[in-house]
């Protein structure tokens, strides 16, 4: 009998423990969606949509409140689902203090590559992102540059390839795309030739397909480790799968060791990061030394940027030669200005790359359209009263900003499912309004590869445009459907196009 009051006990006390969760956006009257246990509002993702469509969702069902923020849960924790610019402002730039941390899962002492610039928190990102910027510098892609041009000669020689033995009616350029961004990061941050353009099975490319295409029930897991970090790490989860990691250790140790012992000197992120590890500083900064990077955090920092570099590129590429193939008077525009710059420059040089003012609006539509960081979470590391409220957001506790909703949302973006590259013309760039385009984030944790990212999506389609014709074939799909198993916004079933030839 006692064994049946105490169970009873732990029940009542259970039941009492999830009702004041879920009451706590009631509690001080702020407008919410009703959750359900044990997921909160998230059981959708990863099995039946993405988490963009989800938040997307909520977004419009709060907005009409007219508050600056509405509140949801994840598992039955409450975060505060951004719903105003001025609060996305007050959040990424002008209370950045007491949200400079993402909020992201790490755990370095179980799992060391996890601990790179994106994830990691308080003055430790500080220190490392300051040690980081210089590699990024416009100086810095002008080395690079013709590296990537390299590659994408081998990407146009690789599609040749498959139009010659497709006949060019059905290729599926998402995986194409995905195997040129993985040889340009292998060459620039590892200096290694992946070789995926020739060959489809090539491990580098496997392990960036691992990353990205989870399990539908890993992307649960993801939202647990989020949710409940410290328990996480008491426990010892891990978010990199063992062979990822044992594979980017051998590689980042192999290529340093090689280089060392044969004073090799390449124009690349692994050679900068070398630099950092071995004296601190780069080697034309002078005199400023901004510290040693451990072994550790090399490679953590090399693998976020392949990360980076491999699914977000070739995404956005994928998208907006999508778009470019249901829309061929646009994709003639863009063609004609990467021939126009490209004779000007005397060739895809880095000069030419950068006057290309249509190609960067085609870009940038797409990233509008399709951002491939659908949601930016940022965590409150201390207690934070919302301006103009009486509502304090206590310390841990995260806040969504739904970057797809807000450039989805027809009140800064008119007719906001149709692509139109004139957006982003200049003179309607300096009108638009602040904080409604977030493709790479905004404030001091804006994507410090923002530059890499751009210059590589550049490269890749002004080799396409200047050698191929993109049009919609049998296996295109209109509107495209999003994959609720990548993290990332990525096409479900890849990307399906029609390629022809371009003759000379």
């Amino acid at each position: 009998m006692l064994f049946i009051y105490l169970l009873l006990a732990v029940i009542t006390a259970a039941i009492w423990y999830v009702h004041r969760k879920y009451s706590f956006w009631a509690d001080r009257g702020v407008p919410f969606v009703q959750p359900r246990f044990p997921f909160g509002n998230i059981q959708g993702i990863g099995r039946r949509m993405h988490s963009s469509q989800l938040m997307t969702k909520f977004y419009h069902e709060l907005k009409p409140s007219g508050r600056s923020f509405g509140g949801i849960f994840f598992f039955t924790n409450p975060v505060a689902l951004a719903l105003d610019l001025d609060f996305v402002k007050s959040v990424l730039v002008r209370d950045f203090a007491y949200f400079h941390d993402r909020g992201v899962y790490y755990n370095e002492k179980d799992d060391p590559i996890s601990g790179h610039l994106f994830n990691i928190e308080g003055t430790k990102w500080t220190n490392l992102r300051k040690k980081l910027v210089p590699t990024f510098s416009s100086g810095k892609m002008k080395q690079m540059c013709p590296t990537i041009v390299s590659v994408g000669d081998r990407f146009r020689e690789c599609l040749e390839r498959v139009c010659l033995s497709t006949g060019g009616e059905e290729v599926e350029m998402k995986e194409l795309l995905a195997r040129f961004t993985t040889d340009v990061i292998g060459t620039c941050a590892f200096g290694i030739d992946c070789n995926s353009l020739n060959d489809p099975n090539a491990e580098f490319l496997r392990m960036g397909r691992k990353v990205f295409e989870v399990p539908r029930g890993r992307i649960l897991k993801f939202f647990f480790m989020a949710s409940f970090k410290e328990f996480s790490r008491r426990i010892h989860i891990k978010g990199t799968a063992e062979d990822v990691s044992a594979f980017f250790f051998k590689v980042v140790r192999e290529t340093i060791e090689y280089r060392e012992k044969h004073n090799v000197q390449r124009n690349d992120f692994m050679n900068l990061l070398m630099q950092l590890k071995n004296s601190g500083q780069l080697d034309d900064s002078g005199d400023e030394v901004v510290g040693k990077l451990s072994l550790n955090e090399v490679v953590a920092q090399a693998f976020v940027f392949f990360l980076g570099g491999f699914e977000t590129s070739s995404t956005t590429m994928s998208y907006c030669l999508h778009e470019l193939s249901l829309n061929h008077e646009i994709q003639q525009r863009a063609r004609q200005c990467v021939v126009d710059a490209v004779q000007k420059h005397g060739g895809l040089t880095y000069e030419a790359l950068m006057d290309m003012p249509y190609i960067d609006q085609c870009i940038n539509e797409s990233l509008r359209k399709y951002p491939p960081g659908a949601n930016l979470i940022r965590q409150v590391n201390r207690d934070y009263r919302v301006p103009g409220t009486d509502v304090t957001f206590p310390k841990g506790m995260n806040v969504m900003i739904p970057v797809y909703a807000i450039h989805h949302d027809p009140e800064h973006y008119p007719d906001p499912e149709r692509y139109d590259p004139d957006r982003f013309a200049v003179e309607r760039q300096e009108s638009r309004t602040p904080f409604t385009f977030l493709p790479f984030g905004e404030g001091p944790r804006i994507c410090i590869a923002q530059r890499f990212g751009m210059l590589e999506a550049r490269i890749g389609l002004s080799v396409l445009l200047m050698n191929f014709a993109f049009s919609r074939c049998s296996k295109t799909s209109v509107p495209l459907v999003i994959s609720s198993r990548h993290a990332v916004l990525t096409p479900e079933g890849g990307l399906w196009l029609k390629v022809e030839k371009l003759k000379a």
